[in-house]
């Protein structure tokens, strides 16, 4: 009765073989197994080390040693040779063996590159395969080829040796070497109780990571071109590592995210609004709520990370919120939160909160609260959520920033046409492409007037911190320059309360290490900008006919410049010389006319290498990845050190 079924399954099994492999050779490729021995032809292998006895998972298994018998099989480990041959009776007695009391023997294997080679074994693997088993024992001899930092495929591999050591996970696998570190860092705190003879990481791997795997790839995840490690860091980005795998939790969360992760593979491109729609002002919101809603006022919440009287970044965004009720009236209802915590876990409860009062739409005005408000809009998609932080491509919530690096472009020509020893400060939060690009833009302004100014950069890698604020305006100081574009205002200033700048080009006094003069500064029009993000949502909704509290429509990714009214420049009229500001007011022009771009080419890198030729001008996607500094600067995007 075995010896039949075995029978049956080997059909079967070499069914499914023989269509993989004739697959295969209709797309030009190869319908057999692959071979190590063809594989590390050109390969310099460094090291051998014995793994000794490690359980295996199968989809891992890939391939078998010998090209003898790599013939003997698909490329999907299923067998293609004939029935009544030596192979298949043995693959029959495995078969037979495995319906009755398993393979029980271990297999003997190489791994290389975090895949594994069978050595001895291979109808083992086949077998077991063909029923769909998880993993099998072997015997495993790892080989190392040699570091090649061109080889990004080398690269990640040696990033994951170092998470094997630690971990000994073979499950998990990412498609950037970085991830390796990110998901080892969140496993520090990761503290289950375990027993005495598992680790926290092999406690982790079969309760945790196995369960999101098996959900992940029920629900389609398997389809997506991206490792399903690449998907669970996602996921603990925004929820953190669940204590477990409960399923009626778990479930919604991954659909949300498959969501997420479909919408940015299928637009790679940037989806942004770089230019509002020319929308008309007469009250759109009752039209649209006379055509398919009941009348409401809609509620809108703003969320601040300080208080309004103690950071300029806060008071401009409130000035942007008094702005939109006078506008709007009662067709809306405004309401604000100050000192927002920064931890995603904090920040989701009072995300929800609001979401829990009727809120419609949700502003969260700072880049520190992406991953919190992320989270709660996959979890509340009737709400409309917004943050403003450059772009990013996600389906749930919006993201909203201004063309920073043009006004910034004009305050580096007041700066390097007032320096006088030609050191310019440049104080930043972090290498994020948005500040790069700005100071870049404030590197060419300066050189437009003056070839021979410098850009000392400062980093305080945090967004809103006095103390690192002046701790890196010190490092300035001390390293002479006599001009620096700081991130926060370091003494009160009378257009701080006007516009709510938050941050000034000043002048330096040698003696005392203060500002000495105020000059110029970058200006958020808040308001235009909420006003406008408001109008185009509802304007959204009217062309599509769509109930606006619903989620059925993309979220808007706003990316607007000077010429939507969003962002201008202050400058001194008493203190910038009359000739740079004639220069100021032709560039301002020529900027909004779209006649004149701060990125227009030739422009060198600081390693003196010509990035973009002459008379080319950078996409917006080129901007917003920005990941180099222009000549004249002196910074390091990579270590966060910045110059000093």
């Amino acid at each position: 009765m075995k010896e039949s079924l075995a029978d049956s399954h080997y059909s079967s099994a070499r069914k499914i073989g023989l269509k993989a492999y004739n697959r295969s050779l209709s797309r030009g490729q190869n319908g057999n197994l692959p071979s190590l021995e063809e594989i590390l032809k050109n390969v310099e292998i460094v090291s051998e080390v014995d793994l000794g006895i490690v359980e295996i998972p199968l989809k891992k298994i890939i391939g078998t040693y010998s090209h003898l018998r790599s013939v003997s099989f698909a490329n999907n480990f299923m067998p293609i040779l004939g029935e009544n041959t030596e192979f298949h009776h043995k693959w029959k007695a495995l078969c037979a063996a495995h319906l009755t009391e398993g393979i029980k023997h271990s297999i003997k294997v190489y791994e290389y590159l975090n895949w594994f080679y069978v050595v001895e074994g291979n109808k083992r693997v086949s077998v077991l395969k063909y029923f769909d088993a998880h993993s099998i024992p072997g015997s495993v001899t790892r080989l190392i080829p040699k570091m090649d930092k061109n080889d990004p495929d080398i690269c990640i591999y040696y990033r994951f040796l170092k998470f094997n050591k630690i971990t000994k996970i073979f499950s998990i696998y990412f498609s950037k070497a970085e991830s390796f570190d990110s998901l080892l860092k969140r496993l520090d705190s990761y503290n289950p109780t375990i027993s005495e003879v598992e680790t926290k990481y092999k406690h982790f791997e079969i309760y945790i990571y196995k369960p999101f795997r098996e959900l992940y790839r029920n629900l389609g995840g398997n389809k997506l071109p991206l490792t399903t490690g690449d998907a669970f860091l996602e996921f603990v980005r925004i929820y953190g590592i669940p204590d477990e795998i409960e399923e009626k939790v778990i479930v919604p969360k991954i659909k949300a995210l498959l969501t997420e992760l479909e919408y940015k593979i299928k637009n790679p491109e940037l989806d942004i609004q770089t230019t509002p729609e020319n929308i008309s002002a007469p009250s759109v919101i009752s039209t649209i709520t006379s055509l398919v809603l009941p009348k409401k006022t809609l509620k809108v919440a703003f969320v601040y990370s300080k208080t309004i009287e103690s950071s300029g970044w806060t008071y401009a965004h409130e000035i942007g919120r008094k702005h939109v009720e006078r506008v709007f009236k009662d067709q809306i209802e405004t309401s604000y939160v100050e000192n927002f915590p920064a931890s995603i876990e904090e920040g989701y409860d009072l995300l929800q909160d609001l979401v829990d009062k009727g809120n419609d739409v949700i502003f969260t005005t700072s880049p520190i609260f992406k991953k919190a408000t992320l989270k709660c809009a996959m979890d509340n998609p009737d709400v409309k959520f917004f943050n403003c932080s450059e772009y990013q491509p996600y389906l749930h919530v919006g993201n909203y920033f201004g063309r920073t690096y043009e006004p910034r472009f004009l305050t580096g020509i007041i700066a390097g046409s007032m320096t006088k020893n030609n050191k310019l400060g440049y104080v930043a939060t972090s290498p994020a492409h948005e500040v790069i690009s700005s100071i870049n833009a404030f590197t060419l302004g300066a050189k437009l007037v003056n070839p021979y100014v410098k850009v000392l950069v400062s980093w305080t890698n945090e967004w809103h911190n006095p103390d690192r604020n002046k701790l890196a305006t010190e490092k300035l100081v001390n390293s002479k320059v006599d001009m620096i574009s700081n991130h926060n205002i370091l003494s009160p200033h009378p257009i701080t309360k006007e516009f709510g700048v938050y941050s000034m080009l000043s002048s330096i006094d040698s003696k005392t290490g203060l500002p000495d003069k105020y000059l110029a500064a970058p200006i958020w029009n808040w308001g235009m900008f909420y006003e406008k993000i408001i109008r185009s949502v509802l304007n959204d909704t009217i062309n599509n006919l769509i109930d606006i509290y619903g989620n059925d429509t993309k979220m808007i990714n706003f990316w607007w410049g000077m010429a939507a009214g969003v962002l201008d420049i202050y400058y001194s009229a008493d203190l910038v010389p009359e000739d740079t500001k004639k220069l100021i007011k032709i560039m301002k022009k020529m900027i909004k006319d779209s006649a004149f771009h701060p990125f227009t080419g030739p422009i060198y890198d600081n390693k003196n290498n010509l990035v973009v030729e002459s008379d080319e001008i950078l996409s917006h996607g080129e901007i917003l990845s920005m990941d180099w500094f222009v000549e004249g600067v002196e910074a390091d995007s990579q270590s966060n050190k910045g110059y000093i």
